[in-house]
């Protein structure tokens, strides 16, 4: 159920007064499916959602795709593969993405102007690009999304 386990570094040495040649793990990044939680409850447990990005931790709240980049242009988008050409576009162009923020193909206008909150509230960000598939989504339903968070916000 693991994803990810780093150990890095390693440390070989000895315990004052105790024990002798002994390897430390120093740091370590320990990621899990999400979808293991049942299964891995003592695990999950231990998660402390103030070591992580709160656009984050809003963003799975609300069940949207969210990851934080460093730029200045938010990204409202439906579809893993229109985040990343719109992406690739704004860089074509000279910007640089603040985000991936999917909304998926089932969004309810809560969701939009949840996601549409997360990128207001980042500082860096100075504009928000929305880029809809109306083949996935309701067109509507982001739009009516987008007036709330204007309305809202």
């Amino acid at each position: 159920d693991a994803t990810q386990v780093e150990i890095n570094p390693l440390a070989h040495g000895s315990v004052p007064g105790g024990e002798q040649d002994v390897v430390f793990a120093v740091d370590a990044k320990l990621n899990f499916d999400d979808s293991a939680a049942f299964r891995q409850a003592d695990i999950f447990s231990l998660r402390d959602k103030s070591m992580e990005d709160p656009r984050d931790v809003r963003a799975e709240a609300a069940d949207l795709n969210y990851i934080g980049l460093d730029g200045n242009i938010g990204c409202m988008v439906n579809g893993a593969g229109l985040a990343m050409s719109t992406m690739d576009l704004i860089k074509l162009h000279g910007g640089e993405p603040a985000n991936f923020l999917d909304v998926g193909g089932g969004a309810s206008e809560a969701q939009v102007e949840k996601a549409f909150g997360i990128l207001n509230d980042d500082t860096k960000v100075k504009a928000i690009l929305v880029n809809i598939f109306g083949g996935i989504m309701r067109c509507d339903v982001i739009a009516q999304g987008i007036l709330n968070a204007a309305k809202n916000l």
